[in-house]
């Protein structure tokens, strides 16, 4: 299941974008990151499809999810514009955003050329 995550949590588990200039990622497998809020209709679609992918790639992949409504700096951090936007955290090298719905397919892609992961 993906794991709702708070600013707080997202400085100790991924970066901390407040006191580190220079990406330094904290965890341990490649990460998945769904900037959402609860009004957006993409985001209610890509839901169900994030839930699967979570039990699937379990142990693989953390996949968390942050309502941009509540952790609003961390979102302004990252400079969220609109949602739903994804960002996917690959062990070495740096993190790349996605924006607007993605199709099953399209986030085992992502996992797969950006995340190596299968």
């Amino acid at each position: 299941m993906a794991t709702i995550i708070t600013t707080d949590e997202f400085k100790s588990k991924i970066f901390d974008f407040e006191k580190d200039t220079d990406w330094a990622f904290k965890g341990n497998k490649p990460a998945v990151i769904d900037f959402y809020a609860d009004w957006c209709g993409p985001c209610k679609m890509i839901a169900p499809i994030i839930e699967e992918l979570s039990k699937e790639y379990d142990g693989k992949i953390d996949i968390y999810k942050v309502n941009t409504e509540v952790e609003q700096n961390l979102a302004s951090a990252f400079g969220i514009k609109s949602i739903p936007s994804i960002l996917f955290i690959p062990l070495n090298g740096k993190p790349r955003m996605a924006t607007g719905a993605m199709t099953k397919v399209g986030f085992k892609n992502a996992f797969k050329e950006i995340l190596n992961v299968i």
